[in-house]
């Protein structure tokens, strides 16, 4: 009868543990794995500028984009590191606008999915980022500027100065 009553008990609670993992709000819309549809405004200062979404073209602001995140607000990872919303000018001394936010893919940070986007058409891009020197590896040849290893020639005395290993590993007298 104790059995009974503690297999009961842990069917409950355990019930009660589930029933509680519903996360989306209810009245929201359902996406594809767990997550829930946020409606976001974009707009820019040249209105009828061209908007991409991943590449897809969306349309031309002002337009809403139906985004798809976690139901925390944070964007979903969908296999992407990154979701990028560009806009595209309409005339010649304007410049295309591109904002990227983080998805959270593989343990990177995720980004909060924002109400309206806005891009200034007529602000220039940031500069690029500065690029870094190639990586070396090991086993690799040095660079071309390296020097042979130096020799001393004294009187009476010749000796190699550079490392202990090799067929040229010897100390000669003369």
């Amino acid at each position: 009868m104790n059995a009974k009553l503690i297999f009961t008990a842990a069917g409950m609670t355990a019930a009660l543990l589930f029933a509680g993992c519903q996360s989306i709000p209810p009245g929201a819309e359902r996406g594809p794995n767990g997550t829930m549809a946020y409606d976001v405004l974009v707009d820019a200062s040249a209105p009828g500028a061209r908007i991409r979404a991943n590449g897809a073209d969306m349309g031309n602001t002002p337009v809403h984009l139906k985004i798809y995140g976690d139901p925390d607000g944070t964007f979903h990872d969908f296999g992407s590191y990154a979701y990028v919303v560009e806009a595209l000018p309409l005339t010649t001394n304007q410049f295309a606008q591109t904002r990227y936010f983080q998805t959270g893919h593989l343990m990177t940070p995720e980004d909060h999915i924002p109400p309206q986007i806005y891009f200034d058409m007529n602000q220039p891009p940031p500069p690029a980022q500065p690029s870094y020197p190639p990586a070396t590896y090991y086993g690799a040849p040095p660079p071309a500027y390296y020097a042979p290893p130096p020799y001393y020639y004294g009187p009476g005395v010749g000796i190699y100065v550079g490392p202990g290993y090799g067929p040229y590993r010897r100390y000669r007298r003369w």
